[in-house]
């Protein structure tokens, strides 16, 4: 309770101020009562019912200590979660319901595919309700229920699993103090997933002598927290021992009538051996339990990573057919079917007994569909390119950047599916009829239109198509002066809103009539920089100094800074300019841009990439959501993001974002090469190799596909396209060595020696060049390239606790010494 006065923290347990001696009850008294006001909701939350205006109640999923959890879908995001309602007897608890809000602010931070996401802690007039991620599947303790115990590979697994997680967590400091079979998620391709971080040390309950605050569940408790004492990561890992312990033997360590009889039994009794319960435990194993459950915290692991190589020190002695690795999630964009996969889960004597528990079990895999075609939404519309009808010309980059202008404002609007230009520029002198162009892109409704420029005069001409028919639903032309163009902009989406019968919001029109500048110099001069940074074979220097004579003109031009920053960004990336000083630059312009305006979606995408120079990814993770919240529509939004997620190992949710990124450009070749990418970082190779292929469909050149088409094939052990693939990459970075004799290459023998042509190429990047000495067997060289990589290519280097051609790396020390450097562990 802290001091009213002198702000002194003290013991609940106290009436006066130890610091000051100012009575603290009545101030606490005086504060509101919460417990007057909160009530069990009159009616029970039944499906398809809505609760907070917000969440479509699916099903109740359980009961628990706090209250009740349900599967809900949220209309905002249109994701389905877990909504937790927190029940009357805690939440009115004032000090409760604020340690909630704290404790939940550093488990957000938590991101790892074995760790449950929480969200936030909300109230609904009377009620208290924590939202998290809905995990399908069910509980490690039902598991146990069921099998009575677990064979040894799949409790290795499992324990593998909840070690990664909780070893995430303890870097971040988060200890959980509530770790327990019921606390651990098997979903339904059996991953083990860590629920409830954060809410343990939240919850106050009844101390074993009836005098302190005892947080967490006796059974699984440490003797630490048996004596309220502080606990650090060590608490956790004496959990984790109880819980192998159980998987192994279906029973408990420590088992008594009472919490208290319980609770002294963990202070002072030591456990039996599990293997006097179940003789099939390697002895090497029941030491790691045992070493677990030491009474003494420092006797113990002192780190879950460290238990965690030690149990990979054991499966390694297992036969390879009894050994389990958790399934990684196919990925698939729409439907989902589900079979049965049993193979490796149970010993041979055990899988007839076991067939008809495994209906009800979490161990299935999903084989992958490909996504449906693009879907007709009700607003949805393509901006083609803006003709040029100027006299001389010269208008271009004028007409493209009013292109992009409405297209912005456009892609604002909630519920609208707008193309972005990436796409639609391709459509530019096109002889496609609307008709052809509609269907290609998805949309009912197609925006096409010309401009006339001269000095300060323009004439604007835009007629909005229905693609069905042919339609035209509204056309007008603008004779006016240069200085009125943000009042056209503004009108031609207002008539194409109203058009289609749509009406602006007051919060859309703000948006869609907000000027990003008053100087109209500054902004053609602005628009004339992202012309030319979108021809970036002309070079980024042009780029940089159209900028940065728009900010001469307007030094509070946002979007200036921001496309000076982007400049900045990918000539370091192309190695245009050193990449230290352009990371430099690019993260100065950003911070200005937001310090003038902060809701520029773009400028935290912008800022997402820089923070990931830095490999703070939780940061980078945060600017993505933050411009992905301003901005749904941002399609490079999505796809930045997808590879945040997809390097972090987190798959299925990085798919869901290049597919989102993909769906709303559908024709940009980066959105759909990037799909591919993450499908070959989750080892679907097939899917990496039709997604790329179709990539280079759009663009024949593109440099990157190729590398991942040579590395996609090498792991399908397609040595000929590989090379072919190879052969293409140094053709398009104009290397004058080329692999010979692609065609006589019949095995891995002569694939290597194939790659021994060019694996000395003095230009070649340093993680290429690491990636070549890998497959030749070269390890050392793999890593001193890869520390060169470390320190010069910092978009490669992101892909290296994912890449899968670096799998055989994964033991060695200097691999994990590269992932901690980085952030991964």
């Amino acid at each position: 309770m802290k001091c009213p006065k002198c702000q002194t923290d003290n013991p609940d347990t106290v009436k006066f101020c130890g610091e000051c001696g100012t009575n603290i009850t009545s101030a606490e008294d005086a504060r509101p009562s919460i417990t007057e006001t909160i009530e069990t909701p009159k009616e029970e939350l039944t499906s398809g019912s809505i609760f907070a205006g917000r969440y479509h109640i699916i099903e109740e999923l359980g009961k628990g200590g706090m209250g009740k959890v349900y599967k809900v879908l949220d209309k905002e995001t249109k994701e389905r979660i877990a909504l937790k309602l927190i029940k009357p007897e805690i939440a009115s608890d004032y000090k409760t319901i604020e340690r909630f809000r704290n404790e939940l602010t550093t488990a957000r931070r938590i991101i790892q595919k074995n760790v449950c996401r929480m969200y936030d802690i909300n109230r609904e007039k009377d009620i208290y309700y924590i939202t998290m991620e809905f995990v399908s599947g069910g509980d490690l303790k039902k598991l146990i229920r069921r099998t009575k115990h677990l064979p040894t590979g799949t409790a290795i697994s499992i324990a593998k699993q909840i070690c990664e997680g909780l070893e995430e967590a303890h870097n971040l400091g988060n200890v959980h103090r509530d770790l327990k079979p019921s606390n651990i998620m098997i979903d339904d391709n059996g991953n083990a997933r860590i629920m409830d971080f954060g809410i343990a040390r939240s919850v106050k309950g009844k101390d074993l002598t009836g005098s302190g605050v005892m947080i967490g569940t006796p059974e699984y408790m440490s003797p630490e927290q048996i004596e309220s004492k502080d606990v650090d990561q060590r608490s956790d890992i004496y959990s984790l021992g109880i819980i192998m312990y159980e998987m192994l033997t279906g029973r408990l360590p420590f088992e008594a009538d009472t919490p208290f009889a319980v609770g002294v039994k963990h202070k002072s009794e030591a456990p039996k051996n599990p293997r006097e319960f179940n003789p099939q435990i390697p002895n090497d194993l029941s030491g790691v339990i045992l070493k677990c459950l030491e009474k003494n915290k420092e006797a113990r692991y002192q780190s879950a990573g460290k238990v965690r190589s030690e149990l990979n020190r054991i499966e390694k002695g297992f036969p390879t057919s009894e050994r389990v690795e958790p399934k990684k999630k196919p990925l698939t964009s729409k439907e989902i079917t589900v079979t049965f996969g049993l193979k490796r889960l149970f010993v041979p004597a055990l899988v007839l007994t076991l067939l008809a528990v495994a209906v009800v079990l979490f161990w299935q895999f999903y084989p992958l569909k490909k996504g449906s075609p693009t879907a007709h939404v009700e607003s949805s519309i393509a901006v083609l390119p803006f003709a040029d009808l100027s006299p001389q010309k010269d208008q271009e980059f004028f007409c493209d950047g009013m292109t992009t202008e409405i297209i912005s404002k456009l892609i604002k609007l909630k519920g609208w599916k707008v193309i972005p230009r990436t796409s639609v520029m391709q459509y530019k002198d096109t002889q496609k009829d609307v008709q052809q162009i509609g269907q290609e892109l998805g949309v009912k409704n197609i925006l096409e239109g010309s401009i006339q420029k001269e000095k300060d005069d323009i004439r604007i001409r835009a007629t909005l198509i229905e693609v069905k028919d042919n339609q035209i639903l509204w056309s007008d032309t603008y004779d006016q002066k240069l200085e009125r163009v943000f009042d056209i902009q503004f009108d031609i989406a207002e008539k194409i809103a109203a058009a289609l019968e749509n009406e602006f919001s007051p919060e859309e029109e703000k948006l869609v009539q907000k000027r990003p500048t008053e100087n109209m110099e500054a902004y053609t001069l602005y628009l004339q920089g992202r012309w030319y940074l979108d021809k970036r074979e002309i070079g980024f220097s042009k780029a940089i100094e159209s900028f940065e004579q728009a900010i001469q003109k307007d030094p509070d031009f946002a979007l200036a800074y921001v496309g000076l920053a982007d400049s900045y960004i990918i000539a370091g990336l192309y190695q245009d300019v050193p990449a230290d000083h352009a990371n430099i630059k690019g993260k100065e312009m950003i911070e200005k841009a937001l310090d003038l305006d902060d809701t520029i979606g773009e400028a935290h995408a912008t800022l997402g990439v820089l923070k990931s120079f830095s490999f703070d990814w939780e940061g980078a993770a945060e600017e993505y959501r933050r411009a992905i919240a301003l901005n749904p529509n941002f399609a490079p939004a999505h796809h930045r993001y997808s590879y945040l997620l997809s390097f972090s190992g987190r798959h299925e949710e990085a798919l869901q974002e290049a597919l989102k990124a993909q769906e709303l450009d559908p024709l940009s070749e980066v959105m759909m090469r990037g799909l591919g990418k993450v499908y070959y970082f989750a080892d679907e190779h097939d899917l990496a190799i039709e997604k790329i292929n179709h990539a280079l469909e759009i663009n024949p050149k593109s440099s990157d596909a190729y590398e991942f088409l040579f590395l996609a094939y090498l792991m399908k052990l397609n040595y000929r396209e590989s090379l072919h693939s190879f052969d293409q990459y140094l053709k398009l970075h104009e290397y004058r060595v080329r692999i010979a004799k692609i065609e006589e290459v019949h095995s891995r023998f002569e694939y290597n020696k194939a790659l021994q042509q060019v694996v000395e190429l003095p230009s070649m990047q340093p993680y290429m060049r690491a990636i070549i000495h890998n497959i030749l067997g070269e390890k050392d060289l793999t890593f001193k390239w890869l520390e060169k990589a470390y320190h010069e290519e910092f978009a490669n280097i992101w892909r290296l606790k994912v890449e899968p051609v670096f799998e055989n790396l994964h033991s060695d020390p200097r691999y994990q010494e590269f992932l901690e450097k980085m952030g991964f562990r």
